[in-house]
């Protein structure tokens, strides 16, 4: 697999199915005593995220040749992994 340079498309395909993104956010999420935490929940899930697709492309799991738009893909996985704080959160207060 090849990822070209900068495409809005594959950015928003990166940050949507990202999976650290999806895992850290609706477990911490889940966690969560206050809304008030989901921002900084999302945050932390953005960042596992790219941290993810930071060791994918150091290890050339996958080719990727100039990319362009790192802080677009932070800021959707952010965005990203707010809703799934959010999810993580409405069934955490459901469950518990």
């Amino acid at each position: 697999m090849e990822i070209n340079s900068f495409d809005p498309a594959t950015l928003v395909l990166i940050a949507l199915l990202n999976p650290a993104v999806v895992i850290v956010a609706f477990l911490m999420g889940r966690k969560a005593d206050q809304w008030q935490k989901l921002p900084i929940v999302a945050f932390a899930a953005a960042l596992a995220g790219f941290v993810l697709y930071w060791a994918v492309t150091m290890l050339q799991l996958v080719q990727v040749h100039a990319l362009g738009g790192e802080a677009g893909l932070l800021a959707l996985q952010f965005g990203f992994g707010l809703i799934w704080a959010i999810l993580g959160y409405t069934i955490g207060k459901k469950i518990g």
